[in-house]
This record gives structure tokens, sequence and C-alpha cells, in this order.
């Protein structure tokens, strides 16, 4: 059983920065793609990016020139790097390892708020 935890959120203002990590275990997650997802509050959740195995990567709009995802196989870890944070990217992060089935993390709370 994969087990996804996040880690890295917290409350920063705007114009700052955040690097949110997701630590799997039980599994490799090598051999997967990978994403990061958000839910503001009455919002559904949405896509913030993807990298897959090799480590392409894509972004949705709202993250593309300020988040930058990556990973760490060696690590069995993915990051979020997200700079010049507005208060629209509030939200609850979740990371997920892609596949059937999806595995999805608890969340990290990001709060951008002067």
């Amino acid at each position: 059983q994969v087990q996804l935890v996040e880690s890295g959120g917290g409350l920063v203002r705007p114009g700052g920065s955040l690097r949110l990590s997701c630590a799997a275990s039980g599994s490799s997650i090598s051999a997967n793609a990978m994403g990061w997802y958000r839910q503001a509050p009455g919002k559904q959740r949405e896509l913030v990016a993807t990298i897959s195995r090799r480590g392409s990567t894509n972004y949705a709009d709202s993250g593309k020139g300020r988040f930058t995802i990556s990973r760490d196989n060696a690590k069995n870890t993915m990051y979020l790097q997200m700079n010049s944070l507005k208060p629209e990217d509030t939200a609850i992060y979740y990371c997920s390892l892609l596949g059937v089935p999806t595995y999805w993390g608890r969340g990290t709370q990001v709060t951008v708020s002067s």
C-alpha cells in the first residue's frame, strides 16, 4: 500500500515562496507519473502540475512561470517549488501517484495572505 505524505505548507505573504514535499512509502515512485493538485474552499480539486516518470513536466496556466515540479526518485520524493505566491493560490495541496489505482496524500494547507 502506497502512502504519500505532503509537507512544507504554511502561511506566506503575497510574493513569497514555499517548497512543498511529497514523501512516498510502501512502493517506489520511479515507475509512475506524479502530480500536484489543489482544492480551494468551495471549489473543485484542480491540477497544478504533473511530472512523468522520465521528468517531463506539465503545468496548469495558473502556475506557469511561478511553480516548478520536480522529483528525486532516489529519495522517493516529489517537490513543488512555488514562487511569487498570490492570495488565489490559497488551497490545500495534494500530491498524487498517478496510475491504476491512483494514490493521494492527505494534503498540506497553503495560505497566502498579508
